[in-house]
């Protein structure tokens, strides 16, 4: 009786044996065919679009476009553009390589670790005159970070995109320099877009009415309605 049962025992598990060889390339080719493709590397049409990854140089819309510091050979091609004015972040001018009096130079010096409402209220403010005017171009050093907030503050502010929409766009755009986006990124998560967009219709210098150019509109006009 026990050897019976031991031959069953034997069988049973020669059939689970072999079934389970039988089952193995059928769940190779059925994982093969079910498994998920990988998603098209298609860039939205929404993004900014290259046209000289060389001096980081992309358009994001008919009248605005961002780049890393050009020189004094690629002014052709931005003056085919129609650039009419040059915004700049980084510290040093552009007196070095835009030399046509045509085009209007606005410096305004940003640093991502220390940016605050007022900066980017200029800024922002800035860049609408420049458009009233004509083609503008905004740029820091690398048309990386400085360029990348302000950029993505625009989009949110003046074309109603969402955050997560305009981080997208900085760290996926290809504009490169993601490891120090740090502080870029942390300004515009934690930035309120409501008071951004009523201090700019307003006129406003700032979100804060204890802002240092705040308080110095507010002593100014004391001083001239004595």
């Amino acid at each position: 009786m026990n050897r019976i049962v031991q031959s069953l025992r034997l069988v049973l598990a020669a059939l689970m044996f072999f079934s389970a060889l039988l089952a193995l390339p059928l769940s190779m080719a059925w994982g093969a065919t079910s498994a998920p493709a990988p998603l098209p590397d298609v860039r939205p049409a929404n993004w900014a679009q290259p046209l000289d990854t060389r001096i980081n140089l992309y358009r994001m819309a008919p009248d605005l476009y961002r780049s890393a510091l050009p020189a004094v050979q690629d002014w052709p091609q931005l003056q085919a553009l129609g650039i009419t004015t040059v915004i700049n972040f980084y510290q040093h001018g552009d007196d070095q390589w835009l030399v046509d009096p045509r085009v209007q130079q606005v410096h305004l010096p940003l640093r991502t670790d220390r940016i605050d409402d007022t900066d980017v209220i200029e800024v922002l403010r800035s860049i609408r005159q420049a458009q009233s005017r004509g083609t503008v171009l905004i740029h820091c050093k690398h048309g990386q970070n400085r360029t990348g907030l302000i950029a993505a503050l625009y989009r949110v502010i003046y074309q109603d995109w969402s955050k997560e929409q305009a981080l997208a766009e900085m760290r996926g755009g290809g504009f490169g320099g993601e490891d120090r986006m740090g502080d870029a990124e942390r300004y515009l998560s934690d930035a309120n877009i409501p008071a951004l967009r009523s201090a700019l219709a307003t006129g406003a210098c700032s979100t804060s009415s204890w802002a240092l150019c705040a308080l110095k509109a507010r002593l100014l006009g004391a001083i001239e309605g004595a």
